[in-house]
């Protein structure tokens, strides 16, 4: 029976939950991920928890935050100025931007504080010091990619949240 090694490009489904039983992501009723095990385009404790599965296997497993989104870092909290920003725009507290970063890609940046001077924004991953629970299934196993296949950077589906 084959099981899941570094290099293998594995099709699974997943449901991602925090410690209150929360989803924060799942690929159920939509579609698979297909991950390339060892590329680090996943979070660590998730590719490594698929190793030496097989097909047709479901596992439910825990990640740390250091396994997963890493810990909270109170530096990542940034101030702009309000006349920075677009004109028009009328920043709420709670409300998640997209910045920038240098090399071109986007930074989720949650608003914490907004006055008529300034904005504070927190350039933490969303999940950053939560510890996450993941019930997986494995669907198949590959040694190359499937032409079909969306082959995200994120633990999460096309497009999501999860990296």
């Amino acid at each position: 029976m084959k099981k899941v090694e570094n290099g293998h490009f594995v099709k699974v489904d997943y449901t991602g939950t925090l410690e209150n039983g929360d989803i924060f992501d799942s690929s159920r009723n939509a579609h698979p991920i297909e991950v390339e095990v060892g590329a680090d385009r996943v979070i660590k404790g998730f590719e490594d928890a698929l190793l030496g599965m097989a097909e047709k296997e479901k596992k439910t497993f825990t990640l740390s935050p250091g396994d997963a989104y890493g810990h909270r870092n109170e530096d990542m909290e940034q101030s702009f100025m309000r006349s920075e920003l677009p004109q028009g725009f009328d920043p709420q507290v709670g409300q998640v931007l997209a910045l920038r970063n240098p090399q071109g890609g986007q930074l989720p940046a949650k608003i914490m504080h907004a006055d008529e001077e300034k904005i504070t924004v927190d350039l933490n991953h969303p999940l950053a010091g939560k510890t996450l629970t993941f019930e997986v299934e494995v669907l198949e196993i590959n040694d190359a990619p499937s032409p079909s296949s969306c082959t995200p950077s994120t633990c999460g589906s096309c497009g999501t949240t999860c990296s």
